[in-house]
């Protein structure tokens, strides 16, 4: 592990619950204020240079995280007259074959979120070519890096960073000193991609990208970070060892780089994820309850065992000081746990439910899922959707977009094909169908990889997800009239990245909300990561919720968020575990099952590479599992939920 002695960055400032950061680390509310404050940075740097007759030199970067930064640059141009024209710059890196016209490109990608709303002369962008003949890479690689020293070098390189905790393009096992090249894409770069390249068999294997000798030579370098995927790769990089598996390690040696947070992404940092470890801590219910389930696991015992020397000899000292005994503390925490259990996900009529997470009545309940999009709803809550039904409660599914977006060509055009094939069975074909179906077929074959669908395409494709997710939720127990595709159109761009949320998208949610006037709400639960399906969906939800005609019916509700598939909540975050038995699993996975146009998501470290079905269980499973470890009951599985407050609360 690392001196912070001899670390790079200047450490002197730290207080007492960073000192285990050797990046300094800024943590703002949300993503929107970071990129504000990150763009008001490099317009002072501008300014600053331009005021004493000099260029700035920037390093940029693509991706979601800047795009926050780039649009207020462009605002900062546009109504303050901020100047680009003294400005010079480096993008860190490009796909590799790739034309600078395609959907994917970087060239297009800076185009239109920078370049072409500023001033910046045309001559000053410099972005690497993926356009070259292969036996030109290299020399071409050396020129960039000759640009660079020739420009003055980098003012300000910023970054984002990838899941496998890659600084440009620099994969696990760039070593310090690499300079501009080819790269080769890891897999699970190349699997998060996928989306924007309409299926990950269309991701280029290569890339050419800044090294990462290349970024620490830059004055001063901003990383970039935002939502909860990226915490436990940011955690790894500001607090974990130097090492070339993490390539933005490095930026812990570098004196003058800032990792710029959002308050999700900055959610695994010891000071926010176990805080009693570096500093006194205010004990409130929910970080007594973290600390003591962290403990229970960490010595493996039950919490109910766990003694005095247990808490003081793991850095939990202070809690037993400020609580104890120890058995005072167990005590608590483990009848908490074993509150967030239920069998009754929708209340369980004529039983007290003083101590139950959902209340008795009103029984039945009208009861209303809401899905970003197909395979969500199963994959989240499959089992207690299931036990809802079979409970009594009149269950509604409504799926806010078609998915779409994650069929591939190759499974369009087979279900495309069948279409053909069923109208040959018949004398009277209909001619629309017919030109429907052909219009599509030929929209297919003339496609090219990474581009956008044809209108045609893109309803052959909803059509597919509407379809499987109609078998699954039948599955469930739920009848098709009680299943809906709202179809929100921030979705259905024909482009991987959704479009801003506008009162399209609202409204019908909000005729949603008027009709049903349901008592149990479940929705989306990972909310963090800006742009996403997902978080625009609950950003719609909240919006609506707000306009609905009669909110009489919302202080009677009770709301509910599930967890994304393949994440693992923490058992402090957990206030509804819904017990599920190995046939429930079964049946779960068979739901799962029927969205075969998927190809398996890219999984988690706890889960590995199981067919996505699988997956859900063994997330399940591990849940159990670790509900037993704390010494309750054993179960096969277990879905947890959490109380829904506004997004700002999370």
């Amino acid at each position: 592990m690392n001196d912070p002695e001899i670390s790079g960055t200047d450490r002197s400032g730290l207080s007492e619950s960073e000192q285990l950061e050797r990046i300094k680390t800024t943590v703002y509310p949300d993503a929107e204020s970071g990129s504000v404050a990150v763009a008001g940075r490099i317009a002072g740097l501008i300014r600053d240079k331009s005021g004493r007759g000099k260029t700035t030199v920037l390093g940029l970067a693509t991706g979601s995280s800047p795009i926050g930064v780039y649009e207020e640059l462009c605002r900062l141009h546009r109504e303050e007259g901020l100047s680009f024209a003294d400005v010079v710059t480096f993008n860190l890196d490009e796909y590799y074959p790739m034309n600078p016209d395609e959907l994917q490109s970087y060239v297009r990608f800076m185009r239109e979120h920078l370049f072409d709303h500023i001033d910046i002369p045309v001559e000053n962008i410099h972005i690497p070519d993926g356009r070259l003949e292969r036996a030109e890479v290299y020399s071409y690689c050396r020129e960039y890096e000759r640009r660079i020293t020739a420009a003055g070098g980098l003012d300000l390189q910023l970054l984002g960073i990838g899941r496998t905790g890659h600084i440009g393009f620099n994969e696990p096992g760039s070593t310090r000193d690499s300079r501009t090249r080819m790269i080769t894409l890891d897999r699970l770069t190349r699997m998060d991609a996928a989306a924007d390249f309409f299926g990950e068999s269309n991701v280029p294997r290569r890339a050419i990208t800044m090294g990462v000798g290349t970024i620490l030579q830059a004055r001063e370098i901003i990383l970039l970070a935002w939502g909860e995927a990226k915490a436990a790769v940011i955690q790894k990089a500001v607090e974990g060892p130097v090492s070339e598996a993490v390539t933005a390690s490095f930026l812990q040696e570098h004196p003058s780089a800032d990792c710029v947070l959002d308050a999700a992404a900055a959610s695994e940092l010891t000071r926010n994820r176990r805080p009693w470890l570096v500093t006194q801590c205010e004990w409130s219910d929910r970080l007594t309850r973290r600390a003591t389930v962290w403990l229970s696991q960490t010595v493996d015992k039950p919490v109910l065992k766990l003694t005095d020397a247990d808490y003081t000899e793991h850095g939990a000292g202070d809690l037993v000081t400020e609580q104890g005994p120890a058995y005072t503390i167990n005590i608590k925490i483990f009848n908490e746990l074993q509150h967030t259990i239920s069998g009754w996900p929708g209340g369980k009529p004529d039983a007290d439910d003083t101590n139950r997470p959902e209340r008795a009545l009103p029984y039945p309940k009208r009861v209303l899922i809401l899905a970003p999009e197909p395979a969500a709803d199963v994959i989240g809550m499959g089992g207690t959707i299931r036990r809802l039904v079979e409970q009594g409660h009149e269950v509604h599914v409504a799926y806010l977009t078609s998915g779409g977006k994650l069929v591939s060509d190759p499974e369009a055009r087979r279900f495309v094909d069948f279409i053909r094939g069923i109208g040959s069975l018949v004398e009277d074909e209909d001619e629309v169908t017919r030109g429907f179906a052909l219009q599509a077929i030929r929209d297919l074959d003339e496609k090219r990889p990474g581009v956008v669908d044809s209108e045609a395409v893109r309803r052959i494709k909803g059509l597919i997800r509407q379809g499987e997710a109609r078998a699954a939720v039948r599955l469930c127990g739920i009848d098709d009239s009680r299943i809906r595709f709202l179809e929100l159109p921030f979705y259905d761009t024909g482009r991987s990245r959704n479009n801003p949320l506008s009162d399209e998208d609202f409204d019908p949610l909000v005729a949603l909300f008027d009709a049903l006037k349901p008592q149990q709400v479940f929705a989306p639960g990972d909310l963090h990561n800006p742009g996403s399906t997902r978080r625009m969906s609950f950003e719609a939800i909240e919006t609506a919720k707000g306009r609905v005609k009669d909110p009489s019916w919302l202080s009677e509700c009770s709301f509910w968020l599930y967890p994304e598939g393949w994440r693992e909540w923490d058992l402090d975050e957990i206030e509804m575990a819904v017990p599920v038995s190995p046939d429930e699993l079964d049946r779960k996975s068979e739901a799962i099952y029927q969205h075969q146009s998927q190809k398996s998501p890219t999984p988690s470290d706890a889960v590995g590479k199981s067919e996505f079905w699988q997956r859900a269980g063994a997330v399940n499973r591990a849940l159990a599992r670790r509900y037993d470890q704390c010494g309750l009951a054993e179960y096969e599985g277990i879905e947890v939920f959490r109380r829904w407050r506004p997004v700002g609360g999370l």
